[in-house]
């Protein structure tokens, strides 16, 4: 696919993704490598770990609340059977019974390495609302039924490793244990200290997110854009003390005709090192990488 075909697609963001898994590592380990030169993404790679190291946004990113992991966690046992998942996916909800009035008005977020925030908690029904309850009643076919719910706490992976946080726990008809949802917002993102690459190139592309950091953080599965006439993404890496710096690029893209369909593909990362406290850093953007779906992944206060 050419660059150029691609480049209309992601800025009107038709997106299909397609189910795969690749394993990448750096440098000249990727094989043939077509147009891509590891030298030019490294050198961007350095820009933007040397521009965020010490920055106020790194300050801003380390000391706020950012999400980066599922803020639903289901309930054990999940799902009874198809119709049961069927209506979670298509998040066909309805409510039997009441839900909470006005919640605290702020609760506390504690990091498992230390240090707490407090932050202002949403009520019952906008939690309710964003797993998919709507405001309506349920739609045709499977649902779940909610009977009831109380605020409670969760753990999810965020910018400052794993944390403790407030959520709504939803009884759902037929578990024993409840729904979790988030019951808590993202902080305010910081302006980067570096802008993004104005244009793409077969050597440096945007990242679609993160899909996941392993338990013992040394393993990341990132989610990487390519086209159909190419040998899928590959994706270098630039460690430092103080960030990890993403570089996706498309391996041996064709320039003759080709089906103007993108996709996307899981590449799993192996790092020297576990994560830690670094900040995950997409080279192209210079902006931290989104877990794939979190409501500032495309946030205007980017800007």
């Amino acid at each position: 696919m050419r660059t150029a075909q691609l480049r209309r697609l992601l800025v009107g963001l038709s997106l299909f993704a397609t189910a795969a898994v690749g394993v990448t590592s750096c440098g000249d380990k990727y094989g043939d490598a077509g147009t891509h030169d590891p030298a030019r993404t490294a050198e961007r790679a350095r820009q933007v770990s040397d521009a965020w190291e010490g920055s106020a946004a790194a300050r801003v990113w380390r000391e706020g609340y950012f999400p980066l992991g599922d803020p639903v966690q289901l309930p054990e046992g999940a799902f009874h059977n198809d119709a049961d998942k069927q209506a979670y996916q298509s998040q066909n909800f309805e409510i039997r019974g009441s839900l909470p009035g006005a919640p605290p008005e702020k609760e506390e977020i504690r990091w498992r390495g230390g240090g707490s925030l407090a932050v202002p908690v949403v009520s019952a029904r906008a939690a309710y609302e964003q797993i998919g309850g709507g405001s309506g009643a349920a739609g045709p076919g499977p649902r779940l039924t909610v009977t009831g719910a109380k605020l409670g706490e969760m753990t999810i992976h965020t910018s400052r490793g794993t944390a403790t946080v407030p959520a709504w726990h939803f009884t759902i008809k037929g578990y024993d244990s409840p729904l979790k949802r988030v019951a808590v917002v993202a902080s305010k993102l910081p302006k980067p200290p570096v802008k993004p690459v104005p244009d793409l190139t077969d050597d440096l592309w945007e990242l679609a997110g993160l899909d996941t950091v392993s338990r013992d953080g040394r393993t990341v599965v990132l989610r990487a854009h390519h086209g159909s006439c190419d040998d899928g993404p590959g994706v270098d890496v630039l460690e430092s003390a103080d960030n990890v710096v993403f570089s996706a690029w498309i391996r041996n893209p064709s320039d003759g005709p080709c089906t103007s369909d993108m996709r996307m593909k899981k590449v799993t990362v192996k790092l020297d090192r576990p994560v830690g406290d670094r900040m995950l850093l997409d080279a192209f953007t210079g902006r931290p990488v989104p877990y794939e779906g979190s409501p500032w992944s495309r946030s205007s206060s980017w800007s």
